[in-house]
């Protein structure tokens, strides 16, 4: 109880939301104006005012050069921030409802579903397919889903550990049969393992277009449960003292998770560390409480992946490195001392 408390009491600060909000522009705008091809920061922002409504400005960009800003860079970097937050958002969620520290938004077999999904398309009409982000989606919905009806039968609906279990049975099971479909289609291997490590190529706004709405319900719905999520940390049994449904609160905010982490893997493929490296660099820096690391770990989820994908995209270029390379690259050390911070607690 006195947990519940002191979390409840910790109020997010406006100065650190400025900052947060500050961050991620300063990423966004990083991303725009940094690339193989110099382009001056001020006449980058000017192409973007110029197609804001009811606004003509001149940005003195040549047509090739604005169309990278508008149809490349821009698309790309807003991408980014969304997936990034929607990931952020959904592994602070699992961690609140299942009260583990090292949950992630993949923890239900997300990924595995995910993963099984893209390959048969691939294996199947090939990675330029547009069925890829679709198949995609409806597996990772199946997985979660099939993961519940397990878990039920060994009181998953009770316990959230028979959920975790359940979601660690689903994944082994989904990611043994798209191994058994790669071994079968050799030749799509190497589609299949460019979908898994993760991208955010993208022309114009498609998949902005396509992965805005889930990710705005996903995050309003985890950030409207973010004070319940406190009231979850001090335990079930003490929760319904309060008049909180834990099993209630656990399903709205799993399936809100799940359906912002199946969009997200959608048009993104498989970026892994997001959901972990955000929310516990969140609570290092502002406390245990909900309130405060759900609203920051949005922010801080699209920080970070803007950033990661700009390294990814030029610190090898002309060749572009997997994003989910550099995101492991950072997550494996952070997990460490994730471990080593939260031992004894585990």
């Amino acid at each position: 109880m006195e947990l519940a408390e002191k979390a409840s009491d910790r109020r997010l600060s406006p100065v650190a939301v400025v900052v947060a909000v500050v961050a991620a522009l300063g990423a966004v705008l990083a991303a725009i104006f940094m690339g193989p091809v110099g382009i001056h920061p001020g006449r980058a922002l000017l192409e973007i005012v110029d197609h804001l409504p009811f606004i003509d400005i001149d940005s003195g960009l040549d047509a090739r050069k604005a169309a990278i800003v508008w149809e490349l860079r821009f698309p790309r970097a807003v991408l980014g921030a969304i997936v990034g937050a929607t990931l952020a958002a959904a592994g602070a969620a699992y961690q609140g409802v299942f009260r583990n520290p090292l949950a992630d938004p993949y923890l239900l077999g997300v990924a595995a579903g995910a993963g099984l999904g893209a390959t048969v398309v691939i294996v199947t009409a090939g990675s330029s397919g547009a069925l890829v982000p679709v198949a995609a989606f409806v597996g990772a919905l199946a997985a979660v889903a099939a993961t519940y009806a397990l878990g039920a039968t060994a009181g998953g609906r009770r316990s959230g550990m028979s959920l975790i279990l359940a979601g660690v049975a689903m994944a082994a099971f989904l990611t043994a049969v798209q191994t058994f479909v790669q071994q079968r289609n050799v030749d799509s291997i190497r589609e299949v393992y460019s979908w898994i490590l993760g991208r955010l190529g993208t022309t114009g706004w498609g998949d902005v277009g396509m992965v805005a709405p889930y990710a705005l319900i996903s995050i309003g719905v985890i950030v409207m449960h973010r004070r319940l999520l406190d009231v979850l940390a001090v335990g079930e049994d003490e929760a319904r003292t309060l008049g909180v449904r834990p099993e209630r609160v656990r399903t709205i905010v799993v399936l809100a998770a799940t359906l912002g982490t199946a969009a997200a893997v959608a048009v993104s493929g498989l970026i892994g560390f997001v959901g972990i490296v955000v929310p516990h660099a969140v609570r290092l820096v502002g406390g245990a409480s909900y309130r405060v690391i759900v609203p920051l770990s949005v922010l801080g989820g699209a920080t970070f992946l803007v950033l990661a994908d700009l390294v990814a995209r030029t610190a090898a270029s002309p060749a572009e490195i997997p994003i989910g390379v550099v995101t492991a690259f950072v997550g494996g050390p952070f997990f460490v001392l994730v471990l080593r911070t939260t031992r004894g607690r585990l």
